[in-house]
């Protein structure tokens, strides 16, 4: 199948990123004057102003009329189309702990109100398991939270969970490469599949909190810094 082209607004917005993320535009700096900047990317200041715009709009830049364009303090001042633009950059794995984080507050919630809403189906979903592949389980526990957040009932969970659509599959390679982390996540489908049979919506949350708040811990342990060497006498 034909590929279309990179369009040049998409070139020079897929450039500055790349400027950006690696450090040459830091949180805080001005980027340099438009005439500048289009020659550097080689692009039209008409296409770059388009760039700047659409980077504006996600929270990487603030415009600023009569300014230089500043670089902003992305992680606090972004949206949720922020994670998937570092994951396509491949520095995703500094966030996965916060990632794992946010979803132990979430996760808990919004399984026990689909285990009250659909437990049949819960536990319907939950009778076949991944393969080994850590793709094949993270393609799995993504389909699993979308579906827990579409039973559950509110709508707003599934606009959260949406806006970590272009993170999570990265994230998951990662974090499922660890065969423990697999076993963790087996250990927990299990107990789902227990607490849905039963009807039991508390316990499905605990099950959910439990084994999310380990898979915390074990991330934290497999990625210490390894301690410095004894000195020798």
């Amino acid at each position: 199948m034909h590929t279309p082209p990179i369009k040049p607004a998409e070139h020079a917005e897929t450039h500055l990123l790349h400027l950006i993320l690696s450090g040459t535009y830091p949180a805080g700096a001005d980027l340099p004057a438009e005439r500048d900047l289009a020659t550097q990317l080689g692009v039209t200041r008409p296409t770059l102003r388009e760039a700047l715009q659409r980077l504006s709009r996600d929270g990487w830049l603030r415009i600023q009329h009569g300014k230089p364009t500043r670089v902003n303090d992305y992680l606090t001042e972004g949206g949720l189309a922020i994670l998937g633009r570092i994951a396509q950059h491949g520095q995703i794995e500094a966030l996965i702990p916060q990632l794992l984080e946010v979803r132990a507050v979430l996760a808990p919630a919004y399984t026990e109100a689909a285990v009250r809403r659909a437990p049949d189906w819960v536990a319907d979903l939950l009778s076949t398991l991944p393969s080994s592949a850590p793709d094949a389980y993270a393609a799995y526990d993504w389909a699993l939270h979308k579906t827990l957040v579409h039973l559950s009932g509110n709508v707003i969970y599934p606009l959260i969970l949406n806006g970590f659509a272009g993170v999570y599959a990265t994230a998951g390679a990662h974090y499922f490469a660890s065969p423990e982390a697999r076993d963790l996540s087996t250990e927990l489908y299990g107990r789902l599949r227990a607490a849905a049979l039963d009807h039991d919506g508390p316990a499905a949350a605990h099950a959910m909190r439990d084994v999310l708040t380990r898979s915390m811990q074990l991330w934290h342990a497999q990625n210490a810094p390894a301690a410095p060497p004894e000195a020798t006498p």
